[in-house]
């Protein structure tokens, strides 16, 4: 939802004067695509989130007919809007290193970073898809909250790679 208000706020079409919004936080984005990423093809024996699990909640979200390709799904596929003159807040992408959306959250973040617009990425090795709802006193949800503290306060989140 952050990336297309982003989106939304960024090209024109959503006035939300006097807000300013000042940065995008993406914790373990769900984003999809009609075809699959390696870790969606094979994934890892015993993940929490499964492909099967993410196609069945894509079904429910998207209008009837439409592929993981949709835009509400795929910010980068074929009738995704260009992204290209769209002014982009900072943009913080969170993801963890065992989740079979990983690949796409990395795809993600250089795709905005190959366009100049101002992303930084953290990965959380060793934590699976939204992690910190399932464990929120953990490790991983520790320095996830050290993480979205550093781009708060600092404006960018580079010392957290």
């Amino acid at each position: 939802m952050s990336h297309h208000v982003a989106v939304r706020r960024g090209s024109g079409q959503l006035a939300l004067d006097p807000l300013r919004v000042a940065g995008h936080v993406l914790l373990t984005p769900f984003f999809g695509g009609a075809e699959r990423t390696a870790a969606e093809a094979e994934p890892p024996a015993g993940a929490p989130f499964t492909p099967e699990m993410s196609d069945a909640l894509w079904r429910l979200s998207l209008p009837a007919g439409a592929t993981r390709d949709h835009p509400a799904a795929n910010p980068f596929g074929p009738d995704s809007p260009c992204l290209e003159p769209v002014a982009f807040p900072p943009v913080l992408v969170v993801s963890a290193g065992c989740d079979i959306l990983h690949e796409r959250a990395l795809r993600y973040a250089a795709r905005l970073e190959g366009m100049g617009k101002p992303v930084e990425l953290a990965v959380l090795e060793g934590q699976e898809h939204a992690f910190f709802s399932r464990q929120p006193w953990g490790e991983g949800a520790s320095e996830l909250i050290r993480v979205v503290k550093s781009f708060v306060h600092n404006g960018d989140c580079a010392e957290c790679n």
